[in-house]
C-alpha cells in the first residue's frame, strides 16, 4: 500500500514540476527546433526571436504549449513512476548505487520516450511550421500548393496521419530512446548521489548535536 501511494506521490511531483517548467522553456523549445531545421533561415537565436515575434506574434512561442504539456506530463508521470518501480525491485533498501541508479533511469526514461514519441512527433511539426506549402485543402488535388498553419494538436494528429499513416507517429523513435536513455541515467544518478550525500550530513549533524546536548546535561548533573 505504502509502494502505491509513493508511487502516485512520484507521478503527481513530476506532473507539477512538469508544468512550471514548460511554461518556462516553451519559447527556447521553438527557436531551438527553429533553428535546428534543415535550411534554417534563421542566422541566430535573437534573429530567430525577431523574426518569429514580427511575423507570427508572440503567440507562436506558446503555440505547442498545450502539445507540449500534454507530451511532458505523461512523460514525466510514466517516468517517474517507473523509476520509482525499478528501484523496489533493484534497491529495495534505498542505498545509494550508482549501477543501480544509472539502470533504473535509463531504462525508465527509454520506456517514457517510447510511449511519448506520437506526441513528440506532433509538437515538432507545430513548433518548427512556419507554413506548410504544398499540402491540399479539402476538394483540392495533390499538386495544388497551399499555405495552411497547423492549429493544434487534433490538426497536428491529422497532418501527421495524413502524410504517413500510423508509422509516421514513430518517426525518430530509435534516435528519441536512445537521447533519452543517457540523459535519465546520468539525471537520476547525479540527483541520488547528491542526496545521499546531503541525507548523510543531516544524519551526521543531528548525531553531533544529540551528542553535544548529552555532554552538556552530564555538565549539569
Amino acid at each position: 500500500m505504502k509502494v502505491v501511494v509513493y508511487l502516485k506521490l512520484s507521478g503527481a511531483a513530476g506532473c507539477v514540476a512538469t508544468l512550471l517548467h514548460d511554461a518556462a522553456m516553451n519559447p527556447s523549445e521553438v527557436v531551438k527546433q527553429r533553428l535546428q531545421m534543415y535550411n534554417s533561415p534563421y542566422r541566430g537565436v535573437m534573429d530567430c526571436v525577431r523574426a518569429v515575434w514580427q511575423r507570427e506574434g508572440a503567440a507562436a512561442f506558446y503555440r505547442s504549449y498545450t502539445t507540449q504539456l500534454t507530451m511532458n506530463v505523461p512523460f514525466q508521470v510514466l517516468h517517474f513512476m517507473t523509476y520509482e518501480s525499478l528501484q523496489e525491485l533493484l534497491n529495495p533498501h534505498r542505498q545509494y548505487n550508482l549501477s543501480s541508479h544509472m539502470v533504473s533511469g535509463a531504462l525508465a526514461g527509454a520506456i517514457a520516450a517510447a510511449a511519448t514519441t506520437p506526441l513528440d512527433v506532433c509538437k515538432t511539426l507545430l513548433n518548427t511550421q512556419e507554413s506548410l506549402v504544398g499540402l491540399p485543402t479539402a476538394g483540392q488535388g495533390g499538386g495544388q500548393g497551399t499555405h495552411r498553419h497547423i492549429t493544434g494538436l487534433a490538426h497536428a494528429f491529422r497532418t501527421v496521419y495524413r502524410l504517413g499513416g500510423l508509422p509516421g507517429f514513430f518517426k525518430g523513435v530509435q534516435a528519441r530512446v536512445i537521447y533519452q536513455m543517457p540523459s535519465t541515467a546520468i539525471s537520476w544518478s547525479v540527483y541520488e548521489f547528491f542526496k545521499y550525500g546531503i541525507t548523510k550530513h543531516q544524519h551526521e549533524k543531528r548525531i553531533a548535536q544529540r551528542k553535544e546536548g548529552g555532554r552538556e546535561v552530564e555538565k549539569e548533573k
